[in-house]
């Protein structure tokens, strides 16, 4: 997922990449889906001492980090009226080839 990308739109793509490629395991499919974050998130997760014990809970986490920071963005346009706050609203920016990329490889290394 590059930097501004949707999470939510990263994470039906990861969904439905995951129904195609069949059970992996859990450990599996958290380790692929943490590989294809922003670095914004890996920085955050690299000071969060929980360990997510299922995908979901990553996911839950994600979302509500990528909140955080798009409030965060807001309000800095607010108190900097000459810096509008940034736009999450392009889709194209996900990288779909990457994700697709990742969990091939995980798929090799698995095997």
């Amino acid at each position: 997922m590059k930097e501004g990308g949707q999470v939510s739109l990263y994470i039906a793509d990861f969904r439905s990449l995951m129904s195609r490629i069949g059970d992996w395991g859990k450990r599996a499919y958290i380790h692929a889906y943490r590989r294809g974050l922003a670095s914004r998130f890996l920085d955050q997760l690299a000071s969060h001492p929980v360990r997510f014990d299922s995908l979901q809970e990553l996911m839950d986490n994600i979302l509500e980090l990528d909140t955080r920071y798009h409030e965060r963005q807001k309000e800095k346009g607010s108190n900097q009226e000459k810096n509008p706050p940034i736009s999450e609203s392009n889709p194209s920016s996900l990288p779909r080839v990457h994700l697709q990329k990742v969990l091939s490889q995980e798929e090799q290394e698995g095997e």
